[in-house]
């Protein structure tokens, strides 16, 4: 089956020629006041309002903690111009809002609310920064008073020179170079791209940025101090320490022992906090996610 058969038989529903949308479990149960994902503890952002999306379903690396099935390749023949995305994602985000209108459970003023989104999370499937327009998209989600974060592999240090989101998030899924061609399995040695990309971050004094670390037992789940130095180059804002999920295509790749526990990211996470000079600022088990920041507090995003 291809990619866009596999995407949607995942529930992703398929804008234009290479986007996608696909409705947050935490949506749903935010509509339904029962819950909000962890960036709402971070970040202030409402989940019910959050528009869950991706303008590139193809991907520069093959990792192998990745839920989706990155193993099938996609080749885009012509990119949709931006308004053509953000309206068929806005369209289809109503379509899923839409249904929770008719249950009990549902709480009508935040489901009035969910018909407003107030910000987009260009982090889905895929490698946003492949899309060629991603720095107007970001515009236009701005221009209809909307926020943004764009969660990148930093493989195209270019790109990130020139984009302007309300967060920038970097993955960071190995200390050095044999553990990231290991874990992120990417379609050539990017491992100096990230690296380039890391120094971009640290330039970037004008943006709020986060870099993201996926603890793999057994793989990325090692040498601390290395992530702290790589930490150093970037100087983000936040780092999240966050543990893998066995869930979707993963399943496939890793066993269910390669998930840790919340108190083996917390104890990460100090030691990656310790080596880089950051503090411990906030966790949130169900997640199994840690935060930590330069001076130990985090600032609700502007939204």
């Amino acid at each position: 089956m291809s990619l866009m058969g596999l995407l949607k038989k995942q529930g992703y529903h398929i804008v234009g020629e290479h986007s996608a949308i696909k409705p947050c479990l935490w949506l749903g149960r935010s509509i339904k006041s029962q819950g909000s994902c962890y960036k709402a503890q971070f970040y202030g952002i409402s989940s019910h309002r959050c528009v869950q999306m991706t303008p590139c379903i193809a991907c520069n690396q093959r990792c192998l903690h990745c839920w989706r099935p990155v193993e099938e390749p996609y080749t885009v023949e012509s990119w949709d111009r931006p308004e053509v995305i953000i309206d068929g994602c806005l369209a289809e985000q109503k379509r899923f809002i839409t249904g929770y209108g008719g249950t009990s459970a549902t709480d009508k003023v935040r489901w009035k609310e969910a018909f407003e989104p107030k910000h987009a999370a260009i982090s889905l499937v895929g490698e946003p920064t492949l899309y060629p327009y991603l720095e107007e998209l970001v515009e236009m989600f701005r221009a209809r008073n909307m926020s943004t974060f764009i969660v990148t592999n930093g493989t195209r240090p270019d790109v990130l020179k020139k984009v302007t989101p309300s967060q920038l998030y970097m993955s960071l899924d190995a200390p050095d170079e044999e553990t990231y061609l290991k874990t992120c399995n990417p379609v050539g040695d990017l491992w100096g791209r990230v690296n380039e990309s890391l120094e971009v971050l640290g330039s970037r004094e004008d943006l709020r940025r986060a870099l993201r670390i996926t603890l793999v037992k057994g793989l990325n789940m090692l040498d601390p101090e290395g992530y702290g130095d790589l930490i150093k180059k970037a100087m983000p804002d936040y780092v999240e320490v966050k543990a893998y999920m066995h869930l979707g295509y993963s399943r496939n790749r890793l066993p269910r022992e390669a998930m840790p526990h919340h108190e083996e990211v917390l104890e990460f996470a100090r030691k990656v906090a310790d080596a880089s000079g950051y503090r411990l600022a906030m966790d949130v088990e169900l997640s199994r996610v840690a935060l930590i920041s330069k001076d130990g507090n985090t600032k609700p995003l502007d939204l």
